[in-house]
């Protein structure tokens, strides 16, 4: 009963604006207002939207009223690459990514991820990058694990001060998913093969409770912590030529970035 498609009109991007509130709790300073959507579509961004047209009332196409998740691109260009000759190369920033709670852990994520994927290889895109907070072990799952993302950048507090609650304070440190939408890797990850194997040079830890300390102000200073010694330990490994290219969860649900040297061309 879901359908996935380009959102159009001003209902459904003011439903994109209500969803951000409802997910991170943003207050006016960090909401991204239903203009800069307009804008983002006319100069080739992308604004997908998930329609439950099961819901009462809903028309067939789905509808604002019907909107249970979005993810929004806005469209960039890569400069020339001296070292490769490489020119300037178009390709899509993912800004944001939103599922409505009741609708969550059914994949919704990953057919937003893919129907972007899909338009852009379309319209001749090939690069899709985005940011994302370290510490959350389910969106690093969804980029490296599912999607075949690769990491090898790591900003800190790159968003500075955020009203988001499931920031709990932190500072906005991210890591910069580079999602190469038709490279051999990417092919096979999301066809379920086989894909090239890579050595394991370091393992880096998020703990399972980290959401729950980030939520706490008791315990907030455990996971500033650990933001702080994972932060040191990405920024040396990505100065060494390492990058991020798996990702598992253990038994206790704590998730473990796998970092190798990436294969020559990646």
């Amino acid at each position: 009963m879901i359908l996935v498609r380009a959102c159009e009109g001003h209902d459904e991007y003011e439903a994109c604006v209500q969803l951000q509130v409802e997910t991170w709790g943003y207050d006016a300073s960090d909401v991204i207002p239903r203009k800069v959507f307009i804008v983002a579509r006319k100069i080739g961004g992308q604004i997908i939207g998930a329609f439950d047209t099961g819901l009462p009332n809903a028309q067939p196409r789905g509808g604002p009223e019907s909107l249970v998740g979005f993810v929004f691109s806005l469209p960039g260009i890569k400069p020339s690459d001296s070292s490769s000759g490489a020119g300037p190369q178009p390709y899509l920033h993912s800004h944001m990514l939103a599922v409505r709670e009741p609708w969550r852990n059914r994949g919704l994520g990953t057919e937003l991820k893919l129907q972007q994927r899909h338009e852009a290889l379309e319209r001749g895109i090939r690069l899709i990058e985005w940011t994302f907070d370290p510490l959350e072990i389910r969106n690093a799952y969804l980029n490296i694990h599912k999607l075949g993302a690769e990491v090898r950048r790591y900003y800190i507090d790159f968003y500075g001060v955020s009203s988001s609650r499931l920031q709990g304070g932190l500072p906005t440190d991210r890591l910069v998913a580079e999602w190469k939408l038709d490279s051999p890797r990417v092919q096979a990850i999301l066809a379920g093969g086989p894909h090239e194997k890579f050595e394991v040079i370091e393992r880096i830890q998020v703990p399972a409770a980290v959401g729950d300390w980030k939520a706490s102000g008791t315990h907030r200073h455990r996971a500033r912590e650990v933001q702080q010694q994972n932060r040191n330990r990405f920024q040396k490994a990505f100065a060494a030529g390492l990058a991020v290219l798996g990702y598992t969860r253990d038994e206790e649900g704590n998730g473990v970035y796998e970092l190798g040297f990436p294969h020559k061309g990646t």
